[in-house]
């Protein structure tokens, strides 16, 4: 049988991860054993920042539509909740696009919920 020789997959592999913790500070940029922890760690909170960060935005788009419902003395929860009896179906997003660059017509559509 012949012999195999991967020196060239591992230092593939090797140099994949430490261009992926360019940057890092210290031994985490250059040695194997610690840019592999770091960057496990890191990808871990990039994970949960993306999942966080979706959660931030829509804590947002409510504040924004509770914002622009106290002119009309409506509560976010009632609207919202007249909104689905209504069959309207417009998210959160744009609903607070719409109160930020159409006032005219999220008056008319909290006239609609109503």
């Amino acid at each position: 049988m012949s012999r195999v020789k991967r020196g060239t997959t591992t230092k593939r592999r090797h140099k994949r991860i430490l261009k992926q913790t360019k940057g890092y500070w210290g031994q985490r940029s250059n040695i194997l054993k610690r840019a592999k922890e770091t960057l496990r760690r890191a990808l871990a909170y990039a994970y949960v920042g993306r999942k966080l960060k979706k959660r931030d935005m829509r804590k947002l788009f409510i504040t924004r539509i509770n914002g622009a419902l106290t002119d009309f003395g409506v509560s976010y929860s009632v609207f919202i909740n007249q909104l689905k009896k209504k069959d309207i179906q417009l998210n959160r997003k744009m609903l607070s696009q719409i109160s930020i660059f159409e006032p005219t017509v999220f008056a008319k559509i909290v006239e609609m919920a109503k």
